[in-house]
C-alpha cells in the first residue's frame, strides 16, 4: 500500500504535465521499458533490455533491444559495449530496421549536491540502417540527479543529449538533433525489483522549421541479480 500511495502522485504528474502542453505538443507517447543487470565473473557484468514505444500521430513505432557487456573498473564506473536492435513500425507495420553498436561509460553516485545524488553516462553510438548507406555516429550525454526521499524510494531528474557527429543518407542533420529531460519516482519491488514511472519531455532541434515535442509518459521494471 505505501508503495502505491507513493507511485500515484508521479502518474498525477505526468498527466498534468499532458494536460498543460498540448498547445506546444507534436505528440503524445507511452514508453515501457524491461530491464535485467546481472553480475557475471568478477568485475564483469552483463545487462539486457527492452523498451515499446507508441504514440498518438504514429501509434506502435520502435522497439528497441540491446545487449551490453560491462566491466565494472570500480564501485563507480562501468565501461560498457554491445548490440542494440531496432525495427520501426507505423501503427504497428513494419517500416525499417536500424542496427546499433554501442559504447558507453556510466557513472554511478559520483557526487553529492545537497540532498541528490549525482551520476551521469557518456553513450558513443554508430548507426546503419537496412536500406540507407553509411555510418551515423552519435554522442550521448547523460547527467543525472537522484533524491532517496523515503527510504531507498526516489526522486530522479535527469538530461541527455543527442548529438550527431556528421551526416548520412539516414542522420540529416549535423550537431545538436535532440534532447531529453525527464522526472520519474523509482521504489524497490522486492530486494531485486525496482519500479520507475515518470514523465519525459522530448525536444527536437529542427533547422528552419519550428521545433519539435514529444511529451511522454514512462514506466520501466528493472531486475539485478
Amino acid at each position: 500500500m505505501r508503495k502505491r500511495l507513493i507511485l500515484r502522485p508521479v502518474a498525477g504528474l505526468a498527466v498534468a504535465f499532458a494536460a498543460v502542453c498540448p498547445a506546444y505538443a507534436d505528440d503524445t507517447q507511452a514508453w515501457g521499458t524491461l530491464g535485467v543487470q546481472a553480475g557475471l565473473s568478477g568485475p564483469l557484468v552483463a545487462s539486457a533490455e527492452v523498451t515499446f514505444r507508441t504514440s498518438d500521430a504514429r501509434g506502435f513505432y520502435e522497439i528497441e533491444q540491446s545487449l551490453l557487456l560491462g566491466y565494472k573498473i570500480d564501485r563507480h564506473v562501468t565501461a560498457w559495449a554491445g548490440y542494440v536492435h531496432t525495427p520501426s513500425y507505423s501503427h504497428g507495420d513494419f517500416t525499417g530496421m536500424e542496427h546499433r553498436f554501442r559504447q558507453q561509460v556510466t557513472f554511478d553516485n559520483v557526487a553529492r549536491i545537497g540532498p541528490f545524488r549525482a551520476g551521469g553516462r557518456l553513450r558513443l553510438e554508430q548507426r546503419w540502417r537496412e536500406g540507407a548507406s553509411g555510418t551515423g555516429w552519435r554522442l550521448r550525454p547523460q547527467v543525472k540527479l537522484s533524491w532517496p526521499f523515503s527510504g531507498k524510494t526516489a526522486l530522479n531528474l535527469a538530461h541527455e543529449s543527442f548529438i550527431n557527429l556528421g551526416k548520412t543518407a539516414f542522420q540529416k542533420v549535423d550537431g545538436h538533433e535532440r534532447m531529453r529531460n525527464a522526472i520519474s519516482v523509482s521504489t524497490p519491488l522486492t530486494r531485486q525489483v525496482k519500479i520507475e514511472v515518470g514523465y519525459l519531455e522530448q525536444h527536437g532541434f529542427v533547422r528552419n522549421a519550428p521545433d519539435t515535442d514529444d511529451h511522454v509518459a514512462t514506466v520501466g521494471l528493472s531486475a539485478s541479480f
